[in-house]
């Protein structure tokens, strides 16, 4: 399959993460000029060593930072990944300072660096795509998520306004919804049984996603191979949200 990449400028967000991480590594073997952005200055560090990205450290939650970081950008593509998984509660006895937060960087983080990206990429007039990593807990009820949720939810709207105002700039926006990426960060809650055994098994595939299950469809949304395809939420679920 021919991704068009090649060349290319795509900036992605959340770079420092596993997600982000696997999408870098995933253009980079593409041929794009890829940016790594994020907060963890060692590990964006480590990711230019290995694969000779550019790597640019800011805020997210700062819009004078993401101003000032995408000035001087010119991206044909944008993978807003940079998130935060924030606590796990109920309505009930959800903080209301750990949801702000959540929210903050998940969601308000998302629209400052489309705003910012796609005035420059209008500005160049050679159209381009934005791919937004949300969650499955956007799609489906995820006892304990109601902070992480909300912030998805907002995610997956943001992605389908962003396609329709952006469309006649040629510009797709789309999102993509994983289930759990068992990292050592999510091991201690969805690795029990009690709460991790029964989601599996609904699973039709029945196994829980990697980093590099996420940077594929990623990688395809922004490339040529998508030219026809916008505001779309793509789950990478193993066909939880399909039974």
């Amino acid at each position: 399959m021919e991704t068009g990449l090649k060349h290319r400028s795509v900036l992605v967000t959340g770079a420092s993460g596993g997600i982000g991480a696997a999408t870098v590594r995933l253009l980079n073997a593409e041929g794009a000029h890829v940016i790594a952005a994020g907060r963890n200055q060692e590990r964006l560090s480590a990711l230019s060593k290995e694969t000779g990205c550019e790597t640019r450290v800011f805020d997210l939650t700062s819009e004078d930072d993401v101003r000032s970081a995408l000035s001087d950008l010119n991206p044909y593509g944008v993978v807003n990944c940079g998130g935060w998984g924030g606590e796990i509660a109920t309505p009930m006895d959800a903080n209301i300072e750990v949801f702000d937060k959540v929210i903050d960087i998940n969601a308000r983080g998302t629209l400052l660096v489309t705003k910012y990206a796609s005035q420059r990429m209008v500005e160049s007039g050679k159209g381009g795509a934005i791919v937004n990593v949300s969650s499955q807990a956007s799609l489906v009820g995820l006892a304990g998520h109601v902070s992480y949720a909300s912030s998805k939810g907002a995610v997956d709207a943001m992605t389908r306004v962003s396609a329709l105002e952006l469309g006649k700039y040629n510009i797709r926006v789309n999102a993509v919804n994983p289930t759990v990426v068992m990292t050592p960060m999510s091991e201690w809650y969805w690795g029990r049984d009690d709460i991790g055994k029964p989601l599996i098994d609904a699973m039709p595939l029945h196994k829980w996603a990697t980093e590099e299950d996420c940077a594929g469809p990623i990688v395809f949304l922004l490339s040529d191979a998508a030219s026809m395809i916008t505001g779309v939420c793509l789950p990478i679920d193993g066909g939880f949200t399909a039974v």
